[in-house]
């Protein structure tokens, strides 16, 4: 992609309440404190938009892990979150959401600095979202209910039956670093819905948020030790948060190869697991589409977040009628998503998160070149950054053999293909190990509907993409997870049916 304009890519001054959150100690906040590590590890936090260090955190030990664990465990066998009036939960979740809208501005950039995605964005999607989940969680805690038998006759005389939902107990859970503080509310608000624990482990990439997070919590009143935040590496403290017979739960939002590692562990003491994992999501795009609202839509679908995003809409099929429109009409944005720093006021897109992400994305785009892609737009990187930016990539003249066009990229590229016929298009959409989204764009509503029943993935967007609503179940099929997340399945996830049965 040739840049129009030639864009200043050093990254603004931080807000003294961000630089406040940078300058604290190093700690963990186990059992309603924030403490000293056992050890004196800690891990970089880098700007991707700089690739500066900007401050570090704890990178947790064994005994730091099982301490937390230990408090949640604590926390939960003595019933002090679970047994108070559900009225009361409600009350402390809405307070957590209240505490992150008064803190917005701050949260936003802090998630803007530590992934790389502009701050506007974060204001609009990450953390209204995290706030919008404990929200809607709060609203099961006083519903939470089993069911009643009426009195039926067996042998022994009259019986009586009922079942009882019960919290599963401590949860071990671990975020990805794509959305950082979006996925530990998620995933932190059905663990107090539901009466559970939990020690949440945040990505090694991103944790700054997660740890702003904690002190929230705090203030909102939530007991001591009912939630434990820890940081640390996945291959270390992630492992020993999984393997630890403590544990009841376990909820991972990351690659489909950790992932299975993770089920496989946790099946040592035949843990509950909820999994969300990749995702290399097909859009459909038919021939009777306005383009010029399609294309920027589709464009939106790959670029938003730089492409890293578990449900991206990176396999493009468009009809061969529309195809050189469609594609046209997305390289035509390539200023819009014009990679600028994180706290650009102007940006759309930001850099990739890190060095490694960098490199990886590179090295999928060098490969699709070897293989006989051509570069419609981008490919490359910018001029003049000092961050990790990659320029938004169109490839085509791709082929289901190709590594960009089966493998999970998790940047800005986007390979595109030409279909003549449905069923064809829908074999193609089909035809990967991945199943967590997909996305149809048509005028047709009786072929969005008969196209949306066809294409195995967890969730299906008609003529939008990455629409996300807490009331409603995500997760995938195939090698994209285990379980669901959000709505009324997402709570069930954390807890048990019990079913007793009375002799009158």
């Amino acid at each position: 992609m040739n840049e129009v304009t030639t864009i200043d890519r050093t990254q603004r001054e931080y807000s003294d309440a961000v630089k406040k959150a940078l300058a604290r100690k190093p700690q963990l906040y186990i059992n309603g404190e924030w403490v000293d590590s056992s050890g004196g590890a800690t891990i970089d936090v880098e700007d991707p938009s700089s690739g500066k260090v900007i401050s570090s955190f704890v990178e947790a030990t064994d005994k730091d892990v099982d301490r937390a664990i230990a408090a949640a465990r604590t926390a939960f066998d003595d019933r002090r979150w679970r047994d108070m009036p559900p009225v009361a939960r409600e009350k402390v979740m809405h307070k957590i959401a209240d505490l992150i809208e008064d803190h917005a501005d701050e949260l936003a950039e802090l998630e803007a600095i530590d992934v790389g995605k502009p701050k506007g964005m974060a204001s609009v999607v990450d953390v209204p979202g995290a706030a919008a989940h404990f929200r809607y969680m709060a609203g099961w805690a006083g519903k939470i209910g089993g069911e009643t038998q009426a009195p039926y006759a067996m042998p022994g005389g009259m019986m009586f039956g009922y079942t009882l939902k019960e919290p599963v107990g401590v949860c071990a859970q671990i975020v990805p670093w794509n959305f950082p503080l979006l996925m530990a509310c998620l995933k932190l608000a059905p663990v107090l819905a539901s009466g559970c624990t939990s020690v949440l482990k945040p990505a090694e990439q991103t944790s700054l948020t997660a740890l702003r997070l904690a002190d929230l919590i705090h203030e909102a009143g939530v007991p001591a030790g009912v939630i434990n935040i820890i940081t640390g590496y996945g291959h270390t403290v992630g492992d020993r948060m999984v393997k630890s017979p403590s544990v009841d739960k376990v909820a991972f939002t990351g690659s489909t190869e950790i992932g299975k590692l993770i089920n496989r562990n946790a099946t040592d003491t035949l843990k509950h697991v909820t999994l969300e994992l990749g995702g290399k999501s097909p859009v459909v795009v038919m021939p009777d589409v306005d383009v010029a609202s399609t294309a920027p839509g589709v464009a939106g679908a790959i670029f938003f977040n730089s492409g890293q995003v578990c449900v991206a809409g990176s396999r493009l099929y468009a009809h061969k009628s529309v195809f050189d429109k469609v594609v046209e009409g997305m390289a035509e944005t390539a200023p819009f998503w014009a990679p600028r720093p994180s706290l650009d006021p102007e940006g759309h897109m930001g850099p990739l998160v890190s060095k490694e992400q960098h490199e990886r994305v590179l090295g999928y785009i060098e490969a699709g070149k070897r293989d006989g892609a051509s570069v419609l737009m981008g490919g490359d990187v910018p001029s003049n950054d000092g961050g990790y930016y990659v320029n938004p990539t169109i490839l085509t003249d791709v082929n289901p053999q190709m590594s960009v066009v089966r493998e999970e990229i998790f940047g800005p590229v986007v390979v595109a293909q030409r279909f003549e016929d449905l069923d064809e298009v829908v074999k193609e959409a089909n035809d990967t190990q991945y199943g967590l989204a997909a996305g149809v764009w048509t005028k047709d509503v009786s072929a969005a509907h008969k196209i949306a029943a066809r294409l195995q993935a967890g969730t299906v967007w008609v003529n939008c993409h990455a629409m996300i609503d807490p009331a409603l179940p995500f997760g995938g099929y195939k090698e994209s997870g285990i379980g669901h997340e959000q709505g009324r399945l997402g709570l069930e996830a954390y807890l048990e049916t019990k079913s007793v049965l009375m002799k009158l």
